[in-house]
């Protein structure tokens, strides 16, 4: 008997906080105008996708003491654009990035509760953490909470939320107005939590809403953030491009599952992804080359050697040689708070293998570069990305992706209209919406549901 086909889910990365971004190509837009997140996000709906995700970044980016302007600077406040979002679309969900490390569950709690009730079910709440006292300094807590303790804040953090989104159960507003009653219980939205993290107790003031509690997602591919969203999450991003890779992380993460009873369709596994499109699999392979030539100019490579020699190397030649000298270990980092930087645990062994990989390619600073750095996952014309993408999906090394193209706001256009309709043929992507939330989008249950069948049982 043949395996039935899974159902494939597609969602789209609005680019920016991260250098797969061309925002000097001249097809790309602006990245603050609310026309462009509009347009980007109508798109995404045409195409029948699943969400709209926005990443995050609580501090501009500096390289030397200097904004790092070699990438897109700066984001409008998540909520802001979500919720305007909302406004001009009708079934796309609407996923924003927010921190656990300096914000406070009772706020965060209620702004996911209001988004949701605004969009009529569709919001979903990317948990992240940070630890570097970098980013830290912008907020009163600054860099203090050490970096073992940042997923144990998030846990209880998670959970008090999830606790403020309990306090009310969706029946407590009668709004009677031949009696004048508004409230059944007016113990509604109350709270306590008591833990190591927060002492908090009170009303909470948000209703509950169309989901109960927004999906949450999980981007972490550590042990513990494996853990993290294997007990708590709806879903989680990786970032493995190979099947291989793919699909050893995805029997890891379901396989923790069931420590927490649950089953391995109640988390959904979705790597970002990139791509190429073009008429044909070669033009597509020299448009990527040609992309990613765009994405790692000579300024580029050279911030990005200075990840791991922690040097300033301006004076370099991005087209020469790299640098003799070993990376610098003993001082502050020249790139603080820049996530890659911790990429390279042992700069010197990088060094050493890097030098080993351009001597025998030949590569200059700008090709290792390019060579060692993210690659597009998919390239090639309409159907050679469509039978790639399902084979991952049925071949369970993911259950969907979340693309990220290289072009904002219509980086997205030619693969909705040219790769979606290919994989609506293939009868493994959705032709319409069968629901109003986005919970119905991913195919996950209600968190009413359980608290249902346990009150008759």
């Amino acid at each position: 008997m043949s395996k039935p086909l899974k159902q494939i889910h597609l969602a789209a990365h609005f680019p920016g906080v991260n250098n797969t971004t061309v925002w000097s190509d001249p097809a790309s837009g602006s990245h603050i105008e609310f026309s462009s997140f509009a347009h980007f996000a109508r798109t995404a709906e045409r195409a029948k996708f699943d969400f709209l995700f926005l990443a995050e970044g609580l501090r501009l980016r500096e390289q030397g003491g200097k904004i790092y302007d070699l990438d897109v600077v700066g984001r409008p406040d998540t909520f802001t654009v979500l919720s305007a979002l909302a406004a001009v679309t009708k079934h796309l969900g609407l996923t924003g990035t927010i921190n656990s490390t300096f914000n406070e569950p009772y706020e965060v709690a209620r702004q996911f509760a209001s988004l949701d009730h605004l969009s009529g079910g569709r919001a979903a709440w990317n948990v992240v953490t940070s630890w570097d006292a970098f980013t830290g300094e912008n907020f009163r807590r600054g860099g203090f909470l050490p970096q073992e303790e940042r997923y144990s804040r998030a846990k209880e953090f998670l959970a008090t939320a999830h606790e403020l989104f309990d306090s009310w159960h969706g029946d407590e507003i009668l709004a009677d107005q031949d009696t004048g009653v508004f409230l059944r219980d007016a113990k509604a939205g109350a709270f306590v939590h008591q833990g190591q993290h927060f002492d908090i107790h009170g009303r909470f003031n948000v209703p509950r809403s169309p989901q109960g509690r927004p999906v949450v997602f999980q981007a972490g591919d550590s042990d513990e953030g494996r853990e993290f969203a294997a007990s708590d999450a709806d879903a989680i991003f990786s970032r493995h491009a190979t099947l291989e890779a793919g699909q050893a992380f995805y029997t890891d993460v379901k396989r923790r599952l069931a420590t927490y009873g649950r089953r391995p369709d109640q988390l959904l596994i979705l790597p970002a992804a990139t791509f190429t499109l073009a008429d044909t699999d070669a033009e597509a392979r020299d448009l990527a080359k040609e992309v990613r030539r765009q994405q790692v100019s000579g300024a580029t490579a050279l911030r990005h050697l200075e990840f791991v020699w922690n040097r300033d190397l301006s004076g370099y030649d991005p087209d020469g040689p790299l640098p003799d000298i070993d990376p610098d270990v003993s001082s502050r980092h020249i790139a603080e708070g820049r996530a890659q930087v911790r990429m390279y645990r042992d700069p010197l062994a990088t060094a050493r293998e890097w030098r080993e990989l351009a001597a025998a390619h030949n590569w200059s600073i700008r090709d290792l570069v390019i060579e060692t750095g993210n690659r597009q996952n998919f390239i090639g014309s309409a159907e050679t990305i469509a039978r790639t993408i399902d084979e991952y999906v049925q071949s369970d090394a993911a259950d969907g992706f979340i693309l990220v193209p290289h072009v904002t706001p219509t980086g997205l256009d030619a693969f909705a209209d040219q790769v979606v309709p290919l994989l609506q043929e293939r009868g493994v992507f959705r032709t319409d919406y069968e629901g109003p939330t986005l919970r119905h989008h991913l195919g996950l249950a209600h968190p009413d549901d359980h608290r249902d069948r346990r009150a008759a049982s």
